[in-house]
């Protein structure tokens, strides 16, 4: 998987890397599906949501350049595979999701899997986590037409914020924000299709 699908497509961060051949996969995803868990595209996990295909989940940890002790909000935790890949790198992850049946699962996952490093939180995602802010690092799993404003309000200074936007599956681009010595910059990373980001503001 990682030398086919994304060392292959131009990922070169070997923290990254190391991180993605680390983290079970196929212990993400239902078991009906384990078989297609290392196939380069995304699988259903029920309520409507979606593990994304491997080589997003490798591109989004590249574009955050994360490190060791960096603490990382993640908005949709999902099947918790992002989260476990960015625990993997030596991250403090603090992830949201809306979905309660995913929570519960995605917690015990954690548990049981030893992502110690991973504190999972039921919540409207589009309000970040505001007790545990500043963050060194903020990436979103779903896309909406815009970038929350509390997530860029809890981005760190310096601070790098990931996240698919588009007003549809099929129109969004992946969205690379740099915070540093109190400018924003914004830059676009290319097409991508995900889950929409659903929250207090109708998302």
């Amino acid at each position: 998987m990682v030398r086919e699908q994304i060392e292959a497509r131009g990922v070169r961060d070997p923290r990254v890397l190391a991180a993605m051949r680390a983290v079970p996969r196929h212990l993400f995803v239902q078991e009906a599906l384990r078989a297609q868990a290392y196939q380069d595209h995304p699988l259903p996990i029920g309520n409507g949501q979606t593990i994304s295909q491997p080589y997003i989940v490798a591109l989004m940890s590249e574009l955050l350049e994360a490190g060791p002790g960096m603490r990382v909000l993640e908005i949709g935790t999902g099947s918790g595979y992002q989260a476990a890949v960015l625990a993997q790198m030596g991250c403090e992850v603090y992830t949201v999701e809306r979905v309660k049946e995913l929570y519960l699962a995605t917690r015990k996952r954690f548990t049981q899997l030893k992502y110690f490093r991973v504190r999972p939180k039921l919540d409207d995602g589009t309000l970040g986590w505001p007790s545990e802010a500043p963050f060194d690092r903020v990436v979103v799993t779903a896309g909406g037409p815009e970038v929350p404003q509390p997530l860029v309000d809890q981005l760190g200074d310096p601070g790098i914020l990931v996240i698919p936007v588009g007003t549809s599956k099929r129109q969004q681009e992946l969205v690379r924000i740099r915070k540093e010595e109190g400018r924003v910059v914004r830059e676009s990373k290319g097409g991508v299709a995900f889950v929409d980001l659903v929250g207090a503001h109708g998302w």
